[in-house]
């Protein structure tokens, strides 16, 4: 394994896959990897870990900056030493809740952008209609008034449809791309089950309603992000919310409004009455790595991953066994590192011309 940091080899396995392998989601169990060669396994190191422990970044500490784009004013934050990286975050989330350790190791090797979404946390809502590309609109002028022509580019969750929409949209812009707990969408995704995408939606109605939910309403939102293995493993992750009557208690920063945009451009990308993001992805061929948690069955169903790793050329999959949706809080220092690894070899395809295929790695 390269000295960016050691991968826990209980939890994780990193899958290069050739170019010319299509994988359909049917190829995996709910608790199991898809068996293919190339895999990579690695330990941890606790001494580097407790080494980190007192230089953490903290986005906190980072002075907040604002630009003008379009009619609106973005919040973001830069810190870091190499080249860019722009970071879009899950639904409901601002720029801070990215994990310190994550953070910590993305930043030791890239110079990292985070930022506040339309209507999210500091950045205002603006007048024109909430889409998918708007939000792809508001990056490109993001990355053009700080004055940087290309980066590579990480969503996750609903933020890695953006990512998808900005790729496809300003592809000139894009390096290379992280996509995790992400679909393509459209016709060739996996959509969530119905009753799970019913549920948000009634919950997103009570908030503009002001209609308290219940602790058992989020308790099973909590359970599903976490994922049923995680859930029994941490029995803790579901305590604590008996107060919490509203999405707004457990995001603060969260208008109603925009819950209710996000939750729509969430759904409509997810329908299957379009073509998706995929076909689009496999013409551009950026050097892409998929990382999902293999208990994601709710939010973003797993399958998707495999069928974005299978549809665009020379793509990277990482899976990580007993992770659900919230895989990016489950294991984040281990993301950083998986990052790390993945952009330090895309960054040598870029510099070569050459189109990635996974390499070999040894630890």
């Amino acid at each position: 394994m390269s000295n960016h940091g050691l991968i826990r080899k209980d939890h994780l396995i990193l899958i290069a896959v050739i170019s010319a392998l299509v994988i359909t989601s049917s190829s995996i169990s709910t608790h199991s990897y898809f068996d293919i060669t190339k895999a990579v396994y690695g330990q941890p190191n606790p001494d580097q870990m407790n080494s980190n422990a007192t230089s953490m970044v903290n986005t906190e500490d980072i002075p907040l900056e604002k630009v003008h784009v379009g009619d609106i004013d973005v919040a973001y934050k830069v810190f870091g030493k190499g080249d860019p990286i722009i970071l879009f975050n899950g639904a409901s989330d601002n720029m801070d809740a990215w994990d310190p350790s994550f953070l910590t190791a993305l930043s030791s090797n890239h110079t990292v952008i985070v930022f506040d979404s339309r209507g999210i946390g500091n950045t205002t809502t603006g007048s024109k209609p909430y889409s998918m590309q708007l939000l792809a609109n508001d990056t490109a002028g993001l990355l053009d008034a700080l004055k940087i022509p290309k980066a590579d580019v990480m969503g996750y969750s609903l933020g890695s449809f953006i990512a998808q929409a900005f790729t496809t949209s300003y592809p000139e812009k894009v390096n290379s791309l992280i996509l995790v707990a992400s679909t393509c969408g459209g016709k060739d995704g996996i959509d969530q089950p119905p009753e799970f995408k019913k549920l948000q939606s009634e919950l997103v109605n009570k908030s503009l309603n002001n209609i308290p939910i219940t602790t058992d309403e989020i308790k099973y939102l909590v359970a599903a992000s976490n994922g049923l293995e995680w859930t029994k493993l941490h029995p803790e992750s579901l305590e604590g919310f008996e107060n919490i009557t509203s999405l707004q208690q457990l995001k603060p920063g969260l208008p109603p409004e925009i819950a209710n945009n996000q939750n729509n451009v969430g759904h409509a990308w997810t329908a299957a009455n379009w073509s998706g993001a995929c076909d689009e992805l496999a013409k551009l061929a950026k050097p892409t790595l998929v990382i999902a948690g293999t208990d994601d069955n709710y939010y973003v169903p797993h399958g998707n991953a495999l069928i974005l790793a299978g549809k665009i050329p020379g793509a990277w999959l990482a899976q990580i066994k007993d992770a659900g949706h919230a895989v990016m809080d489950q294991y984040p220092a281990e993301i950083g590192n998986i990052l790390n690894t993945f952009l330090s070899t895309a960054g040598q395809n870029n510099v070569t011309g050459g189109n990635m295929t996974g390499g070999n790695m040894s630890s």
